[in-house]
């Protein structure tokens, strides 16, 4: 009986016709869960605030709200950093939306948006829910407003409250002390320094000061100008085109290097400076000293013109 037949083993770059080749496609990749995005996103938050990169740390805090538009921490965050940043507009649309009491920080933004009468109406609301941690806050706003308004000694007897009761060695008691040396200037300035100027003046220019009205600010000429401008007809503007700068080559300094030739761009042959290089032929050391001499002092004789010899005998040949 014959051997069963081996089988042929495929050739490279042959697939065989019973088992079909299978294309691998690449698997799409999950997104992460919930959680794991916003942790990276909170680490992401933490070193932002605390690099002080908070325009960044702003974008972040509107990624996690996109994710959870609930997230107590985030908003809080939000807020603090638009206060830094002084966007007061948007701090105060953000207390707007959000469903807790800001008191404090709603106050801070209407007292830098300089709206006075809000800021101390929503103060009252403050004094009067008896809250400890915002008490305190609420205090140094209002000694401020309370100096802005130009109530000087209010102002001295909420900071001297606020002295006593402040650790010397930290920030916050330098700062009242600063505060309070400007309320005690202003206050004694009114009470002492003015009295006292106005009675050395005499009674009828007394009067006249305390009978006219308060100065009148004057405002910046760049303010007025803005506020003429619209007033005005638009005139065409004459479009001046910009003259290009000249630019030294490198090494020349302008005033102290030599100015360039202005023959520079011409052949040398063509040149005024240009003189012939070749010399005459025979001219220079070819003479003798003889033709020399007698160049100068006359004729030479014929013995030395032909170049014979000088000897003693004259003409006469060989002796026979």
């Amino acid at each position: 009986m014959p051997p069963p037949p081996k089988p042929v083993p495929a050739k490279a770059g042959q697939t065989s016709s019973k088992t079909p080749s299978r294309q691998r496609h690449p698997q799409k990749q999950q997104p992460a869960p919930l959680t794991d995005r916003l942790k990276r996103l909170f680490t992401s938050l933490c070193a932002q605030v605390d690099g002080g990169h908070f325009t960044n740390a702003i974008r972040t805090c509107n990624k996690i709200l996109r994710l959870d538009p609930s997230d107590r921490d985030a908003l809080r965050t939000k807020l603090f950093l638009l206060l830094q940043t002084e966007q007061y507009d948007t701090a105060l649309a953000l207390i707007a939306e959000i469903n807790e009491q800001c008191s404090f920080e709603r106050v801070y933004a209407l007292y830098r948006l300089q709206r006075e009468e809000d800021a101390a109406q929503v103060l009252k609301e403050i004094k009067s829910s008896g809250k400890e941690p915002e008490q305190r806050g609420a205090m140094h706003l209002e000694a401020q407003l309370s100096y802005r308004q130009g109530s000087y000694q209010s102002s001295l007897n909420i900071y001297n409250e606020l002295l006593e009761t402040t650790d010397p060695s930290s920030d916050e008691h330098a700062d009242i002390l600063t505060n309070l040396s400007a309320s005690q200037s202003h206050q004694d300035f009114i009470t002492t320094t003015f009295m006292q100027a106005m009675s050395q003046l005499p009674g009828s220019n007394a009067s006249t000061l305390e009978s006219a009205p308060p100065p009148v600010l004057s405002q910046p000429a760049s303010i007025l100008v803005s506020v003429e401008e619209p007033t005005k007809k638009p005139e065409a503007v004459e479009t001046k085109t910009k003259l290009r700068t000249k630019r030294a080559p490198k090494g020349v300094i302008p005033g102290v290097s030599p100015p360039p030739d202005p023959e520079r761009w011409l052949k040398k042959s063509e040149r005024t400076s240009y003189t012939q290089g070749k010399k005459r032929r025979g001219a220079g050391g070819g003479a003798t000293q003889g033709a020399t001499v007698g160049a100068e002092t006359g004729p030479v004789s014929a013995g030395v013109s032909h170049g014979g010899k000088t000897g003693g005998k004259g003409k006469g040949g060989k002796k026979k």
